[in-house]
């Protein structure tokens, strides 16, 4: 696990190895153990790597590193899994190697087959830049799941990449005006997705892209192309489906098993984050069938009823018999991390569950250096509950109380909140704030297509986020270009088709690979494996969902190893109670950066209607922390722009 960086300028640099060093300083986290720089100044063409040292920990695995004919050079960051497969089918075509590391064989593999033809045979997290010499082209390329992220745009005149944003702002080119039309799209998602950036000019390597960059003398370049590398919806209907449950399981499990064993391959200690849910606990049984010796087990514990999972985590470790980990950590414990939340995910970031992840990952890193994870679970076996209610929800747009709803959706809103509160028993105690609120998120919800949009409405913190938006352009997008909207004929597996090209990447994966590099862990997701993901989406949806309850065959390959009792509960997730926090330590913190003056000054805002959602939530009657907190983190992130500018 590394981090990488560079640029392809026709502009003059001042000491650009110098350049170089200081974009990767910036992201040394990822990588502290070493750095190293290559330059071409017949170009102006630069890369940087900075090592976090996992597999062959000598001088032969230090990059940027280059191929044996002098043709390609690579800066990469990520684990291959399968490299030692691959190592030894080159070894039949007359390759080398010096030393042990993935890198080496990735490059003999693309000096074989092309990088075109290599990429697919890699199993793994990976964002690298590599240059071809002979082409003169530079490729920028994500793993499939978009496990590893990858950053890229022009400034001026210069092309910068890197792993992370704050590897591009060290650049002199780098100009950093916000792009105001992304703005919409945090407020919807309380995150920003792929393609785009809270900086105008700049955008993130979409999963399973190759983006190439052609480039001639005196370093002027232009993108030649941006393809996808494999096809995931066409995934189900290459595999015939397993004639039972069982039988499913079985093959799960020894896919999974197999996946495992590679992904324990590592030369500095090793762990597991362990939740206590049927993910992470089937990701350690399956490590404990392989370990020579007891798993390393990490989870933390909160003292709010309602929000602590360690004691399930605890229970779980017991039978398994791991070496396990716990932190209980307090309210000003996890308090204190909010200062860090800016700088850690560089732009906008508003997945409240950041908090745990970061003290998570702090605390295992005391102790390992790779930890795997549980992690892509639920969009993989339909595992989110939301999805039967989502589902109910769409097939009740035609009914009487939607005709109903409809005649309601006429009136103006503040018109309409009125006539429910007085006309509806149940709501009037409720405040109009929080019934425009629900009728905002059903009228957006009215106005939908199809299942995918209807989807993506129903989850929107903020359905319409012109509201509170003066001056709002959202960008039309959706999943990544040649991917369908949906699955035809199969509801269900619409839902988690969105979320495994969107929720997963740009939320739950940014979430942990920021939170964990901050402090220079690695963390690996097995069930994110191309194998993996090939035959959970080839199941049948009914292979997962039984009564309403989802994870059917994950169930039965941990049944098989953890007793039903510690593992059947409802599901609670990562959560830390951020609505009553913000009452409390965090209101002044708050208050702050929702100050009517600053708000107003800052011209992006409504500021009256925030204002009022903010009053509503401090009264306690209502619950706006999901909304409340994206444009926290907004005026946080802003704060840290200013400081660091």
């Amino acid at each position: 696990m590394c981090g990488i960086a560079g640029f392809l300028t026709p502009d003059s640099i001042e000491g650009p190895e110098r350049l170089l060093r200081k974009m990767g300083k910036s992201i040394a986290h990822r990588g502290p153990d070493a750095d190293g720089v290559w330059f071409d100044g017949a170009h102006g063409l630069g890369l940087v790597h900075r090592r976090l040292a996992i597999q062959d920990l000598s001088p032969a695995g230090a990059q940027p590193m280059v191929s044996p004919s002098g043709r390609y050079i690579i800066v990469f960051n990520g684990e291959i899994y399968n490299f030692k497969t691959l190592g030894k089918e080159l070894l039949g075509y007359g390759y080398s190697f010096k030393g042990h590391s993935d890198t080496e064989v990735m490059l003999a593999a693309i000096e074989h087959w092309g990088i075109e033809s290599a990429i697919p045979r890699f199993y793994g997290m990976f964002a690298f830049a590599l240059v071809d010499r002979e082409k003169k082209a530079l490729y920028l390329t994500r793993d499939r799941m978009g496990e590893k992220p990858l950053y890229y745009g022009w400034q001026s005149r210069s092309l910068l990449f890197g792993s992370e944003l704050k590897a591009l702002r060290v650049h002199p080119s780098f100009s950093g005006e916000l792009e105001k039309n992304v703005l919409p799209l945090l407020l919807r998602h309380n995150f920003i997705p792929a393609p785009h950036t809270i900086f105008k000019g700049i955008f993130k390597v979409r999963p399973g892209h190759l983006v190439e960059i052609s480039y001639g003398a005196a370093g002027h370049g232009e993108v030649t192309s941006d393809t996808a590398f494999w096809d995931m919806s066409a995934i189900s209907e290459r595999e015939p489906p397993p004639q039972s449950r069982d039988a499913a399981a079985n093959k799960l499990e020894d896919i999974l098993g197999n996946v495992i064993q590679e992904q324990m391959i590592s030369d500095v200690p090793l762990g597991a984050f362990l939740s206590g849910g049927i993910d992470s606990s089937t990701i350690v049984a399956l490590m404990k069938a392989r370990a020579s010796r007891p798993v390393k087990t990490f989870t933390i514990g909160f003292n709010e009823p309602g929000f602590n999972e360690a004691e399930h985590a605890a229970a779980v470790a017991a039978h398994l018999g791991t070496e396990h980990h716990e932190l209980y950590v307090s309210e000003k414990d996890a308090l204190n991390v909010v200062p860090d939340l800016p700088a850690t995910y560089d732009e906008p970031f508003a997945d409240s569950s950041q908090l745990p992840t970061m003290l998570v990952s702090r605390m295992t890193r005391e102790h390992v250096t790779v930890s795997l994870s549980g992690d892509g679970g639920d969009e993989l076996f339909c595992g989110y509950g939301r999805y039967n209610s989502m589902m109910a929800g769409w097939q009740k747009r035609h009914s009487a109380t939607s005709r109903l709803r409809g005649f309601v959706s006429r009136l103006p809103t503040r018109a309409a909140a009125n006539l429910i509160r007085r006309a509806v028993p149940g709501q009037r105690t409720r405040s109009l704030t929080a019934i425009e609120d629900r009728l905002i998120a059903d009228r957006a919800c009215s106005r939908a297509e199809d299942l995918s949009a209807f989807y993506r409405s129903r989850i929107s913190y903020w359905p319409d986020p012109s509201v509170i938006l003066r001056d709002s352009n959202e960008p039309v997008y959706g999943l990544s270009a040649g991917l369908p909207e949906s699955i035809p004929g199969d509801s269900l597996k619409t839902l988690m088709w969105r979320d495994l090209n969107w929720y997963l990447p740009d939320d739950i994966l940014v979430k942990v690979d920021r939170a964990a590099m901050a402090c220079s862990l690695e963390t690996r997701v097995p069930l994110l494996d191309e194998r993996v993901v090939r035959y959970a989406l080839s199941l049948p949806v009914s292979m997962n969902m039984e009564n309403g309850v989802g994870k059917q065959v994950l169930r039965q390959v941990l049944y098989r190893h953890v007793p039903k009792a510690l593992i059947d509960r409802p599901k609670a997730g990562f959560a830390v109670p951020i609505g009553a926090w913000l009452r409390s330590s965090l209101r002044d913190w708050a208050e702050t950066l929702l100050d009517e003056r600053r708000l107003d000054q800052q011209g992006l805002w409504n500021t009256g209607i925030i204002r009022a959602y903010w009053e509503e939530h401090l009264t306690g009657r209502e619950d706006f922390s999901f909304q409340l907190w994206g444009i926290l983190m907004f005026q946080s992130w802003l704060d840290q722009q200013m400081v660091d500018s």
